[in-house]
């Protein structure tokens, strides 16, 4: 079995944040056979993407609300950085933005930046889990 430990600089989980998470699912599973299950939010449903044979998480469609009413409809990407504090520090020297405040969530911290060509992604510190 491979380690599941990530390295940094790797791409560790993908979300995709739309509007209409159910319908945006719902594509997506009969385009390309993916399977999903709920991830309670609360008041709402996100959804778990699986591969349709061995059912391996591997990433998530969210719905554009609470937390992430403010992000914009596209595939996020999450990248594993040594220090949070310090990527921030670096990507606001270097003509980045931040939007997001940085949140904790399973064990690890993340936010929310954008790049100087305006390309969103997140950064992670930790090991998330769950």
């Amino acid at each position: 079995m491979a380690n599941d430990v990530k390295e940094i600089g790797e791409i560790v989980w993908v979300d995709y944040t739309v509007p209409d998470a159910s319908k945006v699912r719902d594509f997506y599973l009969s385009v390309v056979g993916w399977k999903v299950s709920e991830f309670s939010m609360g008041d709402y449903s996100d959804y778990v993407v699986k591969t349709p044979e061995s059912e391996q998480t591997i990433a998530g469609i969210c719905h554009a609300r609470g937390s992430n009413a403010s992000l914009p409809a596209n595939w996020m990407v999450y990248i594993k950085v040594a220090n949070l504090n310090e990527s921030l520090d670096a990507a606001r020297r270097n003509g980045g933005q931040v939007l997001t405040e940085p949140k904790e969530f399973g064990g690890a911290r993340f936010c929310v930046i954008k790049d100087p060509a305006g390309a969103a992604f997140a950064i992670i510190e930790g090991e998330a889990g769950g």
